[in-house]
């Protein structure tokens, strides 16, 4: 039996939908465990290309079981789409492939739109919320005031129960931000309307985890967003709403008690960052567009340009350590063949010092990135997929970013397609 968990070590997008749909085929289960439908995990197979938000991206690979986590926090209306989306695409997902947490907790309506609500109270101070209610839900899930998935097959306590939540709720949704409260009867179709299509796939998730442990089924567990956007060691504020680390990985997924045999950390060849906070290798202007351009920087959940800049080696240490890796995934290094010379951020100067340590959130915004160059290859490695068939300038990078980072690159990405990587 193997338990694998598939993270990100920087701050998100680095490419993990990728690498779990690249390796779910040796595994029997994929579970997300944490997050909701505020990220999206590209990736690129014979069904075609998608942009999954919360279904894992195990649900490609024939006899794989999918699963929502407790940990996890599900839209129903958005859950419902994505389903059918893959299901016209011919993807098959039946309550034998893909199950749904009981313990799972609902992202209202009301969610999203304290999201929106909050975010312009904030104006020039704001977060960067893809306004999917995420941070509204899992504050709610802390106070006791949020419905569970199960609660869905359970029409009579589930309206009960929403009754005395949405009162609590439509306190602050009136007082506080002077908006229309919103009326039980329209929750409750809406839960009608999606939680019926939805109702197969629920069951108890914690029961089916623990046995298929005990049963010595192997088990991939994919993390959403990356060490930076974790709501403990993240650049705070600037984070998600929950635990984006491996070390929750068995506690969202509803097996507490298990243990991680391996931690495969992923990394992206350049540095991207979606929303707002510090971002010391950030560039701007026709070199950073550029860079956007060449490798289709764009929010896969909110069509966002992403910001950009050169991989950066302090924050990727710190991830490293955070997430516990175990090996590396160096993904999109067929994006930056174009580059004359590759640029690495070293160290950051922060408060005039050199530093190899990633600051405290409240030192970051005066940290600057100390650069070094390395020259390039300048020639198309997207069919490459012998190790010793890379350029000798890409390799030298490859392993310059495995010194620095202490972790053995395993894998080397040099395209979206499944196929396009090499093994170490």
């Amino acid at each position: 039996m193997s338990k694998c968990a598939v993270v990100g070590i920087n701050w998100g997008d680095e490419g993990k939908g990728r690498m779990v749909d690249l390796i779910a085929r040796d595994y029997d289960i994929v579970v997300r465990y944490q997050g909701g439908n505020n990220a999206g995990h590209t990736v690129v197979n014979e069904y075609g290309k998608f942009a999954l938000h919360l279904i894992p991206s195990g649900i490609f690979s024939q006899g794989v079981v999918n699963v929502l986590g407790n940990g996890v926090v599900i839209d129903l209306e958005d859950l419902t789409r994505e389903i059918q989306g893959l299901q016209k695409a011919g993807v098959p997902i039946t309550p034998e492939n893909f199950k749904i947490s009981d313990r799972a907790v609902i992202v209202f309506p009301y969610h999203r739109a304290l999201d929106g609500l909050e975010e312009q109270r904030l104006k020039d101070k704001k977060y960067g919320s893809t306004l999917r209610g995420i941070a509204p839900v899992y504050s709610d899930k802390y106070q006791k005031k949020t419905v569970m998935m199960g609660e869905l097959l359970r029409p009579e306590y589930l309206k009960s129960h929403l009754e005395t939540v949405l009162e609590w709720k439509n306190l602050t949704i009136r007082n506080v931000y002077g908006a229309e409260p919103y009326k039980l009867e329209d929750l409750l179709d809406w839960c009608t309307t999606y939680g019926s299509f939805l109702a197969p796939y629920i069951c108890d998730v914690t029961k089916f985890m623990n046995q298929a442990a005990a049963a010595g089924k192997n088990i991939m567990f994919e993390a959403q967003l990356g060490a930076l956007r974790d709501i403990d060691f993240g650049i705070y504020p600037y984070t998600s709403s929950s635990s984006s680390i491996a070390g929750y990985a068995c506690v969202g997924a509803g097996m507490p008690g298990g243990r991680l045999d391996r931690v495969v950390g992923i990394v992206k060849a350049y540095s991207t960052c979606v929303g707002e906070g510090p971002f010391v290798c950030e560039w701007f202007g026709p070199e950073a567009e550029k860079l956007r351009e060449a490798g289709g920087e764009y929010g896969a959940s909110t069509g966002r340009p992403r910001r950009v800049g050169p991989i950066d080696m302090v924050a990727t240490r710190y991830g490293c350590m955070i997430q516990g890796a175990t090996e590396v995934a160096l993904t999109k290094m067929d994006t930056i063949s174009y580059m004359d010379e590759i640029p690495i951020c070293t160290q950051y100067e922060v408060n005039g010092v050199a530093t190899d340590d990633f600051p405290f959130p409240a030192d970051m915004d005066g940290a600057k990135p100390i650069i070094k160059t390395m020259p390039g290859w300048k020639c198309d490695i997207s069919g490459v997929r012998k190790y010793e068939d890379l350029p000798k300038e890409a390799r030298d990078y490859v392993e310059y970013v495995e010194e620095q980072i202490g972790v053995h690159i395993r894998y080397v990405s040099v395209g979206a397609e499944r196929d396009a990587i090499i093994l170490r």
